[in-house]
This record gives structure tokens, C-alpha cells and sequence, in this order.
């Protein structure tokens, strides 16, 4: 215990980041058991040691535990939980703690047994969701991801923007891209973004090496997360890989799920499996119909990456469609139900309808349809039913 918290009291004097994720505005921190989930390379580390540097409590008070400080203690997390509550410990941070076996009854036995509030985190969910430990009545979990435009634009410019809600932007987006672009150009900045902007370590890492840094998170997204947590044998983890590739290159609006299973040489239900597990792993968005069922083998009407960095990650040659629709989805997804209509490319909250494309792109596919509008790129400032694609990055 006493070298964990000497770790622990290095690593919170060495630790210096001021900007704070939109992150803390939606954590309720009264809770006592809190998980915060998301992808690997999103900064919930980051997130964490900010909390417990803020955190009003004693030093001795708090601590943080990287799970790979378990792994090599001789102690289990309960035991390692119960030793810090015996010397006043009141506030227990546990970082990357889908590394360790059962944690999900270690935490049912620290919430139950012992007076301490407990914040963790995983770069996924599914352990969570396929434990068979009851913490669905105690934790209380919040699934994170990347930096907005609106974010990464405040790390590039050292300036503040606000945050708007989609209905904020349905209504005013004309007012609000003229005030917004009186700041900063939009169009200096977005195609950065697009390519490089979602993850916060691109600012610490040289731009030469950011690509390899992200391949890293992605391999070690599927090689580590996906194949443990379903089971996936070794010689079958190309097959995701695979299939990562494939989306990348393909157009929305021509998925051909027969196509991408006879392409990586796999029946259809298994091709089914892997794209639920993909999105399981933060590494697709998968957009379904209104109607779909709740079964994993229901069609995915359009399926992206998770965002666009992953599609730079994978190719030089990307369909600007693609981009644009992998953007606009990446953007509503943290706080709206993102479904495939009938007629455009979006429905969200089964309220809008948006066709996305370029300046040029016209009403002919949504015309004479209630509360519809088209998204359109290189476009600084909108009109009436068209609104400016970058501005959505404010939504978060």
C-alpha cells in the first residue's frame, strides 16, 4: 500500500493539465460507485487525476491505483480497497480497470461492505455488460468519447467557445456560425480536425507519429479488448482487422453485407457478429433503421468508423462522403438517437431529418418533408434549411 501511494503522490506533483473535458459538466460526483467508460486514448487518465488534483479531500484521503499496480501487488482490489478505507481513505480512483479479472465483484464487495466511494475506469463497457456480478443497481456509468470540434479548436486557440443543443442550432445556426466565425476561421482549422483532432494526445505527440500512435490504440483495441472479451481466436483477429479496412473504403450508401463477408472469406451471421462487435468496441458506428429488432444479425443500414481520425488512420484515399457522414454521426451520437430514415441520411431523436453533402448539395431528396435540412461542407455561414457541417462539432 505504501508504494502505491508513494506512486500516486509522484505521479498528482508531476501532473499538470488544466483544460478540463466537457466530461465534468455531466458526471454526477455525489454517487458513490462511478465508472467512466470509453475509448482508449480519450483522456479519462487525464480526467481522473484532474478530479482527484481538484478534490477538496486530504492527500492521504485519496488515492489512485492503476490497475497494473494490482496486478503486480500481492493483494486483490477488495483487499487493497479495505487496507486505504482502515487509514481513512475516502476516495478510491482505479484507472484502466478492465486489465483485471472479477473486477466486477471486487467492486460489488467494496460498494457493499466498505464506506468509500469508488471512481473507475475502462476503455470498454463489455465486461461490464457481460458480467455476471449484479452492478447494474450500483455503479453509475458514463460512456465518454474524443475531443468536439469545439473542444479541439479551444486546445488549438487557448479560447473558449460555447456549447449549443441541436435545437439551438436547428432554429439560430445563422447567428450562431456569424458570431462563431467572427472568433476563428472554420475552414483553417476543420479539415485538421477531421484528420488528426479527435484524440487529445495528438497535441503531445509529433505529427509524424501520431498515425502510429492511434494503430496502436486500434490494435490493441482488438487484439486485447475484442479477442478476450468474446473469445475470438488469434487467427480470426485479421478478420476484424479486415473488416475494419473495408468500411474505411467503402461508401455508406453501398453496404453489401454479402460482398464484405465473401471479401474476408467468412459466412454472414459471423460477418453479423464482428460488426457488433466492432461497434461494442468503439470502433464502428452502426446505424440502424427505426423498425430494427433488438437482435445482433438485424442489417445495419449504414455502418462507419467511429471517427473520421480512423478513417486517415487507415487510408489515404477517402470518400469525402464518408468523412462528412462519419463526422456528422460521431458529433450527435454522444447525446442524440441517431437512426436511418426513410428519405435523407439521418433522422436524430426521430425529430429531424438531415441530408449531409457539399455547398452545391440541393433539396430535392428531402423537399416537402417537415422539420428536414441539409448539412452542407464548405460552407462558412448557412441560410434558411441549410446548415453549415463544421457547427455541429459544437455540440459537445
Amino acid at each position: 500500500m505504501e508504494n502505491i501511494q508513494q506512486l500516486f503522490y509522484q505521479l498528482l506533483q508531476k501532473f499538470d493539465v488544466p483544460y478540463e473535458r466537457y466530461f465534468f459538466s455531466k458526471v454526477n460526483f455525489d454517487e458513490k460507485l462511478i465508472g467512466i467508460l470509453g475509448d482508449r486514448g480519450i483522456g479519462k487518465t487525464t480526467f481522473l487525476l484532474q478530479y482527484l488534483k481538484k478534490s477538496s479531500l486530504k492527500l492521504n484521503e485519496k488515492l489512485y491505483i492503476n490497475a497494473e499496480y494490482i496486478e503486480i501487488s500481492s493483494k486483490n482490489l477488495f483487499e487493497l480497497a479495505q487496507e486505504f478505507s482502515q487509514k481513512s481513505g475516502k476516495l478510491l480512483v482505479i484507472d484502466e480497470i478492465h486489465k483485471l479479472d472479477n473486477f466486477e465483484k471486487e467492486l460489488k464487495l467494496i460498494y457493499d461492505y466498505l464506506d468509500l466511494k469508488v471512481i473507475f475506469s475502462g476503455s470498454s463497457a463489455l465486461k461490464l455488460e457481460h458480467s455476471k456480478a449484479d452492478l447494474s443497481r450500483r455503479a453509475i456509468l458514463y460512456r465518454f468519447q474524443g475531443l468536439s470540434f469545439r473542444e479541439f479548436l479551444e486546445l488549438k486557440l487557448n479560447k473558449e467557445f460555447p456549447k449549443y443543443t441541436l435545437d439551438e442550432l436547428v432554429e439560430n445556426h445563422m447567428q450562431i456560425a456569424y458570431d462563431l466565425s467572427s472568433n476563428f476561421k472554420p475552414f483553417e482549422y476543420f479539415k485538421e480536425y477531421l484528420e488528426y483532432g479527435y484524440y487529445p494526445f495528438y497535441f503531445d505527440t509529433p505529427k509524424e507519429n501520431f498515425y502510429i500512435r492511434l494503430n496502436e490504440v486500434i490494435n490493441t483495441t482488438i487484439e486485447f479488448d475484442l479477442s478476450h472479451i468474446f473469445n475470438i481466436e488469434p487467427k480470426f483477429i485479421i478478420k476484424l482487422k479486415q473488416l475494419v479496412s473495408l468500411i474505411c473504403q467503402s461508401k455508406p450508401y453501398e453496404l453489401n453485407l454479402s460482398k464484405l463477408a465473401q471479401k474476408i472469406e467468412i459466412n454472414r451471421n459471423t460477418l453479423y457478429q464482428y460488426i457488433y462487435y466492432l461497434g461494442r468496441g468503439n470502433l464502428f458506428n452502426i446505424i440502424y433503421s427505426k423498425t430494427r429488432g433488438d437482435n445482433i444479425f438485424t442489417k445495419p443500414q449504414k455502418l462507419y468508423l467511429a471517427n473520421t481520425n480512423l478513417n486517415f488512420a487507415y487510408s489515404n484515399q477517402n470518400e469525402i462522403g464518408t468523412i462528412r457522414e462519419t463526422f456528422f454521426a460521431n458529433q450527435l451520437k454522444e447525446q442524440y438517437e441517431v437512426l436511418y430514415p426513410t428519405s435523407g441520411d439521418f433522422l436524430i431523436d426521430e425529430r429531424f431529418i438531415f441530408e449531409i453533402g457539399g455547398k452545391n448539395k440541393s433539396f430535392s431528396q428531402i423537399k416537402d418533408i417537415e422539420n428536414s435540412f441539409i448539412v452542407a461542407d464548405d460552407i462558412e455561414i448557412g441560410s434558411s434549411g441549410k446548415i453549415p457541417l463544421w457547427l455541429f462539432g459544437f455540440l459537445y
